[in-house]
């Protein structure tokens, strides 16, 4: 794989983030299921958007489902940076088009209070520096049109980030069983998700600890204030304008986001 085809693909996203305008899948410019070109095109549009003042607050892992997993043949998950202007408070509502072809998945959300340095860190090392959980609602897009993806794909594109949305009951780990926790997610009063922590490579603490492992293997430690998107427990779900979204995840209260018209 050629780094003249790397910058291409890093750019090709970059230009349809900037326009609104999704593209062309990248895949064809890199190697089909090669993740370290991937991640390359991902860390270029990271340092890009650092150079012009975006601020990372923490990390999301994805593709935790295993059916997901297999869809795109994979046997991991993947992750992607979260960027301060990522968070959006709830009560405020969210243009339609701020997001490209938005959708939207519950999670469990992770603070850290501790930094995570150590080589293969274990779930105590993620219990000890975890400072509390919170449920979230990570609102995903995708810059490639019409969610025509694969695993480079995705990854190439911050694995497919967009917001995210944190709930205001931060819980210790020891008040609740991240494993067992159920979680429903409403429009508008209808159920359209459910699942559990265990739809989370079996546990969210799980998809911690990969992420903890990741990046302390690429020099990146996680720091103390991170926080931890662990990935989807239920199915993600696509969103229109005027719709209202709720999950409550058992332990963990609830989370709500609203999406306005286009802005």
């Amino acid at each position: 794989m050629t780094t003249s085809n790397i910058a291409k693909a890093a750019l090709q996203i970059r230009n349809a983030y900037e326009s609104g305008t999704p593209c062309e899948p990248v895949r064809d410019l890199l190697s089909d299921k090669c993740l370290e070109s991937a991640y390359a095109v991902q860390k270029i549009n990271t340092e890009h958007w650092q150079a012009q003042g975006r601020r990372i607050v923490g990390v999301k892992a994805g593709l935790t489902s295993k059916s997901v997993q297999t869809q795109l043949g994979v046997e991991q998950p993947d992750f992607g940076v979260l960027y301060a202007d990522m968070f959006v408070s709830e009560g405020v509502k969210i243009p339609l088009d701020a997001i490209m072809q938005p959708k939207v998945e519950a999670e469990v959300a992770l603070v850290l209070k501790n930094d995570i340095n150590m080589s293969n860190p274990t779930v105590v090392d993620i219990i000890n520096a975890t400072d509390y959980a919170l449920a979230a609602i990570e609102i995903v897009g995708s810059r490639i049109e019409n969610w025509n993806i694969n695993i480079v794909d995705t990854i190439s594109d911050n694995a497919s980030s967009g917001l995210f949305v944190l709930g205001s009951k931060p819980t210790k780990l020891t008040d609740v069983d991240l494993k067992l926790c159920g979680m429903v997610m409403e429009r508008r009063g209808e159920q359209i998700s459910t699942g559990a922590g265990q739809a989370c490579l079996g546990n969210p603490l799980n998809a911690a600890v990969w992420l903890a492992k990741t990046f302390v293997d690429n020099g990146t430690p996680l720091k103390a204030g991170d926080i931890l998107l662990t990935g989807a427990l239920g199915p993600m779900v696509q969103v229109a304008s005027g719709d209202n979204i709720e999950a409550r995840i058992s332990g963990l209260g609830s989370v709500s986001v609203s999406f306005a018209g286009e802005k």
